[in-house]
């Protein structure tokens, strides 16, 4: 044996022998003085306290605990130990709790706290769990590594898991902790859980006798977590859960309080097990009388007349008795009487219905009313804004200091809050704190600040290829603060404007550039915008050596339009041009630009209410051609001037611009040009070049649009969405229509281009300008006026400020016409499907549609079509 393995065997001994010499210390108790507990107990000075046994806390934190100090006068038997020792068994973190008396002398005592740790957890195993089930349950047990575990956290974390369990329809559910000690941490155990889900209860079926006011399928509807296997219940849950069956019993008390038995009552009921996995329900009703509204009188009314608050009320005599509706026509709705009086700054109103007398199936109100004084708005706060200016925050809330308190005003600002697009509306929470002693209230803004800048990257496939575009969306822009490098992130921000570029290209034959610029509040004072844009576009087209090379090989039967390989070998036949390729040739001498520049000002209005705003833009577009594509308009060259003033009423109610939930929108907008054709001189029934004809465009353009969202469900989660659009084109001089600003209707209403000639409207189910109609005359396709009808239905997803997601479908019924002559109400094509939206903060709207068009277009149903969504609304 060399001396390293002999040095090793001695500390081995050494540190065998300190822990049996620690042992011993917490077991001998052979030398510890004699505590008498039949005589009197004598009083001793504490001198000493030491604590054996706790390795992983402190001394003087257990000493603390224990409610012992040096210096303290106790009696010896006493309350101060028992007390101390109940205190660490209390805590339940120790398996044993000793005080000993190590010495007495002269009226002093040496005292030793001996504790025993529970162990602490080094590993946790499941079984009989599905891995989501493991990482739910890891979140609510409790169950740590490393930290201690007590009986009471053992019982604790069965219990967490049977309710669990029984929350999916497990009502059989056998769960058990285990503990073993680990062999390789002393002082540590293995937790063992074993779950035995056993089979899923459903309810099989429930019983209802007594029931003569609810039919069976009416109870049924009412009770909307229990419900048995019926075809009615196709889409609802079967499973049997304890908790949700209590909710449901009071829901069916509540329907019958509904319809005026305010008496009813469960008299019994029971879950008796019908097989392994599903129960019988047994409710035994007693339905008691029908009520009816009598008398209502009024007491403490000063501010309104009885007659208006019965007008309000909207609860008439005879009325079946609805507690449920009373109290939502007292406090809950909209325009409830409380609302009422809270919008004129009463927010100590009070009101208790009281039960007068009950004659017969009769029952007299009092409506028993405290009005108050009214509140004073005295400080506004805003917390948790972290990007915008504060005075950008508060230009937007319709509550100031020193106005009187309205319910209204704070539903108002929180509105236009969500409006900004800077805040997760769903975490936007007005915090009031009313102080009735001096009649004044604080309301401080809870915010939460997301991103709402946006990039835009985006492909498109078009007849030149694949188009790139790049766009950038900076909506917290502050031009003031260009010279203030402090501010810039990216840009200079604070003062919430909107400052967006976007490009376009494909390479080569295209090109695109925009720039445009908002100021919500021009001046800071009123919600007046101010709005400025430019933007250039040019597109070369395929060349004419290029084209009349595809004729030949699609005449000849030769070209195959779905290869990408060259065509060498049919030089001798095809013009020589043996190493064709399909890559197009483009003519720069071919091209169609646009250049263009628009400003705007908006003004809110007061009149018919402040939801209203008034908008104007004086617009002037440039277009330029050049042996441009024959069929796109009826001339293919020359440069031609759109000047117009486009008007717009709107009308804005919307409450969140991503997810809307509740509200309208309309727009009745004017788009005209001056009438050149009155003035100018020019004969437009000579012939005319088109040139001539067109150089000084001229039109007045019609819109009307509306949207109305309508939630169905109280979570206000699910949304119906109406819309209807209609545009009309019309001309002051039937020789010298417009070949601009015309529709092009069908797919999913974007171009692979920006076309500023052309508006491009959606229609899901059908491809891509299928509904355009043909003008003969001029061989091009142009619509001058459209309809389109649409309702959607929406259910979110995810409403988290990482990502707005939810899920639609629709019908939709829409066409497009070459006049108004053609127009016909009727003649709609018709179209559904589903889709998905996800809104994420710094790409914007995305998603995809699957429509089916069922009408026919060029003679086939158009049938089963996908839409990518990009920004634009469809």
């Amino acid at each position: 044996m060399n001396y390293k393995t002999l040095f090793l065997f001695s500390l081995l001994f050494i540190f065998s022998q300190l822990s049996v010499t620690k042992a011993n210390e917490l077991n001998d108790t052979t030398n510890l003085p004699v505590i008498e507990y039949s005589n009197a107990a004598p009083k001793y000075e504490i001198a000493d306290i030491k604590v054996i046994g706790a390795d992983n806390y402190e001394d003087f934190v257990l000493i603390g605990f224990s409610g012992l100090a040096i210096g303290d006068v106790i009696n010896v038997p006493g309350d101060a130990i028992t007390n101390a020792v109940k205190r660490f068994w209390k805590q339940g973190l120790f398996s044993d709790v000793k005080i000993l008396a190590t010495k007495i002398q002269d009226g002093k005592i040496w005292l030793q706290i001996v504790l025993k740790e529970r162990p602490r957890i080094s590993e946790i195993n499941y079984n009989g769990l599905k891995k989501s089930e493991i990482e739910d349950l890891d979140l609510r047990m409790g169950l740590v590594k490393g930290n201690q575990i007590t009986p009471n956290i053992s019982d604790r974390a069965k219990k967490v898991i049977e309710k669990y369990m029984e929350e999916k329809g497990f009502l059989n559910v056998a769960a058990n902790v285990y503990q073993k000690n680990d062999p390789n941490k002393p002082g540590h155990v293995i937790v063992d859980i074993d779950v035995d889900k056993k089979l899923k209860t459903k309810v099989h079926a429930i019983i209802v006798t007594g029931n003569k006011a609810l039919s069976f399928n009416k109870i049924n509807k009412a009770m909307k977590k229990t419900n048995d296997n019926n075809w009615r219940n196709f889409f609802r849950t079967k499973k049997f859960v304890k908790e949700e069956y209590e909710k449901d019993k009071v829901a069916l008390i509540d329907k019958y309080n509904e319809i005026g038995y305010r008496d009813a009552y469960i008299v019994a009921d029971s879950v008796v097990t019908f097989d392994d996995k599903s129960v019988n329900v047994y409710i035994t009703v007693d339905e008691g009388k029908k009520y009816y509204f009598r008398d209502i009188k009024w007491i403490g009314n000063t501010i309104y007349p009885y007659e208006y608050l019965n007008a309000v009320l909207n609860i008439k005599k005879g009325d079946i008795y609805n507690h449920k509706n009373l109290m939502d026509r007292l406090q809950t709705d909209d325009d409830a009487v409380s609302k009422l009086y809270q919008n004129r700054g009463y927010l100590f109103f009070q009101i208790d219905p009281v039960e007068v007398q009950i004659d017969n199936d009769s029952i007299d109100l009092e409506m028993r009313m405290f009005e108050g004084k009214p509140a004073t708005i005295n400080e506004i706060g805003i917390k948790g804004n972290t990007r915008v200016y504060e005075h950008v925050v508060r230009r937007e809330l319709r509550t100031k200091p020193g106005q009187l308190y309205s319910q209204e005003d704070i539903m108002r600002s929180l509105r236009e809050l969500a409006q900004m697009g800077h805040f997760d509306q769903e975490k936007l929470i007005p915090d009031i704190q009313p102080d009735p002693e001096n009649g004044t209230v604080d309301i401080t803004y809870q915010l939460e600040t997301k991103g709402s800048d946006q990039i835009e990257f985006s492909a498109g496939w078009g007849a030149t290829g694949v188009v790139g575009s790049i766009g950038l969306k900076f909506s917290n822009f502050a031009i003031q603060n260009l010279f203030k490098p402090e501010t810039y992130r990216i840009v200079p921000q604070g003062e919430g404007q909107t400052f967006t570029l976007n490009g376009r290209t494909n390479g080569g034959s295209y090109n695109s550039f925009s720039i445009s610029f908002l100021e919500p509040w021009l001046g800071g004072k009123r919600p007046n915008s101010l709005s400025a844009s430019v933007y250039y576009s040019a597109q070369s087209a395929i060349s004419s050596r290029y084209q009349q090379n595809l004729s030949n090989l699609y005449n000849s039967g030769y070209y195959n339009p779905y290869s990408y390989g060259g065509y060498s070998g049919y030089g001798s036949n095809y013009g020589g041009y043996n190493d064709y390729n399909s890559i197009p040739e483009y003519d720069p001498e071919r091209y169609m630009r646009t250049i263009g520049a628009s400003i705007g000002y908006g003004k809110r209005l007061n009149w018919p209410d402040d939801y209203f705003t008034f908008y104007g833009e004086l617009s002037y577009q440039l277009f330029m051609l050049n042996k441009w594509y024959p069929g796109y308009f009826p001339m293919t060259k020359g440069t031609f001037n759109n000047l117009s003033l486009n008007l717009t009423l709107s009308r804005n109610s919307i409450d969140n611009p991503i997810y809307t939930r509740s509200g309208s929108s309309f727009s009745l907008g004017l788009k005209i040009t001056p009438p050149y054709s009155s003035f100018n001189n020019v004969d437009y029934t000579s012939d005319l070049t088109d040139e001539e004809r067109y150089k000084f465009i001229e039109y007045h353009k019609w819109t009307l649009s509306g949207k109305t969202f309508t939630p169905l469900t109280p979570d206000n989660k699910l949304v119906l969405m109406s819309r209807v659009m209609f545009s009309y084109l019309g001309h002051y001089n039937k020789n010298a229509k417009s070949p601009f600003e015309t529709f092009n209707m069908g797919g999913d209403g974007m171009t692979s281009y920006t076309s500023y000639g052309t508006d491009y409207i959606a229609m899901r189910g059908y491809e891509s300008g299928a509904l355009t109609p043909f003008n003969s005359s001029t061989g091009t396709y142009m619509g001058y006026l459209y309809d389109k009808f649409t309702m959607e239905l929406r259910y979110p997803l995810s409403l988290e400020q990482s990502a707005t997601i939810y899920a639609l479908t629709f019908v939709e019924a829409g066409n497009c016409f070459s006049s108004i002559k053609n127009y016909n109400p009727f003649d709609l094509k018709r179209t559904a499907g589903v889709g998905v939206r996800i809104f994420l903060p710094m790409f914007g709207m995305m998603g995809i549609d699957w429509g089916y068009g069922f009408d026919k277009v060029n003679g086939k149903v158009s049938g089963s079509q996908f839409h990518f969504v990009l920004g634009q609304e469809l």
